[in-house]
């Protein structure tokens, strides 16, 4: 880690040394020794939960070109597949959080830090005030908040499907998760990191593969991001306890053995929860948002996605 010259920075990097257990803790402190010190884009950071982290993985889910992000998987096509369109091409899954903060744009540095200051306060379940994260940004960028903030809540959306809101005229926001997961997203009770990207991220597997994804292609995918079972993450804990487990047990994913496996083989489809609480069509613009695109450019997948908001509507109309 470079020296840090001021005594503030300094103390909160003796912060981050004392709390390597807590990663967010020590975004939080040099967040707000950063604030404090009025920081310049050239001041050192302490490696953190964004920082530490490669970039967001990525699947290829058609026989389109690869994409070009560190890490990527193919699945396994069949000669039908062969005539794709060329516009199914490979989608990106972002999964693990991933920074722009060393970019050459200063307010992407800044959205990189207030990124990271909403991530401390979510984790340590902290009040968001607006007032708070104007410390984040210098006071002679103020009259670009709005911007910063758009920039650190589309980034945070895209690796861990919640969203940044207001939620009263005091200027309290909070992160809230697109699904209905116990704890705001944490699944479990306590402080911690939102599941709720992870858990888009499987339903967008399942989905391009079939609506039923085979375990071991699950876990392959998974290993591209780094999150392996048996092996503890520091945001999703035991991957395995909580992907057949406890999303299973919450009713988001069904885990089933192949009928007549021997030996026994295991796969992956969407819950009960997971079809009441989103759609096909919104897992694409999930998808779409991480690629940069819209729905719409994933031809084959957005016509099934289509059919499926038909056949809701008609059901919706019909109980009605």
């Amino acid at each position: 880690m470079m020296p840090w010259s001021h005594k503030t920075k300094h103390h909160a990097g003796e912060k981050c040394h004392e709390a390597q257990d807590e990663t967010l803790s020590c975004e939080g402190a040099q967040a707000t020794a950063a604030a404090e010190e009025e920081s310049t884009p050239s001041s050192p950071q302490c490696g953190g939960i964004i920082q530490s982290l490669p970039a967001a993985g990525s699947c290829s889910i058609s026989q389109g070109p690869q994409t070009t992000t560190s890490a990527s998987i193919s699945s396994t096509t069949s000669d039908d597949d062969s005539n794709d369109q060329p516009d199914d091409r490979a989608i990106a899954f972002a999964a693990l959080p991933y920074s722009e903060s060393s970019g050459s744009d200063f307010l992407t540095r800044k959205a990189g830090l207030l990124e990271q200051f909403l991530l401390y306060k979510y984790k340590m379940k902290q009040p968001i005030m607006k007032e708070d994260m104007l410390k984040m940004v210098h006071q002679n960028y103020h009259d670009r908040f709005v911007e910063i903030l758009k920039k650190a809540s589309e980034r945070i959306e895209m690796v861990f499907a919640v969203d940044v809101k207001e939620v009263d005229s005091t200027s309290h926001y909070d992160l809230v998760s697109k699904l209905k997961l116990p704890n705001n997203g944490r699944v479990r009770a306590g402080r911690g990191l939102p599941k709720t990207g992870l858990l888009m991220n499987l339903l967008g597997m399942i989905f391009i593969k079939g609506n039923c994804a085979a375990e071991e292609d699950i876990w392959r995918f998974l290993s591209m991001m780094g999150v392996y079972a048996g092996r503890k993450h520091f945001i999703y804990g035991e991957p395995r306890k909580l992907i057949t487990k406890d999303l299973v047990r919450l009713k988001y994913l069904e885990y089933r053995q192949v009928p007549d496996s021997d030996p026994p083989r295991f796969e992956f489809l969407w819950g009960p929860k997971a079809h009441a609480e989103t759609s096909k069509m919104k897992v694409l613009e999930f998808l779409a948002k991480v690629n940069d695109t819209v729905p719409s450019a994933f031809t084959s997948y957005y016509e099934e996605a289509l059919r499926d908001e038909e056949e809701r509507a008609k059901a919706m109309h019909s109980q009605g």
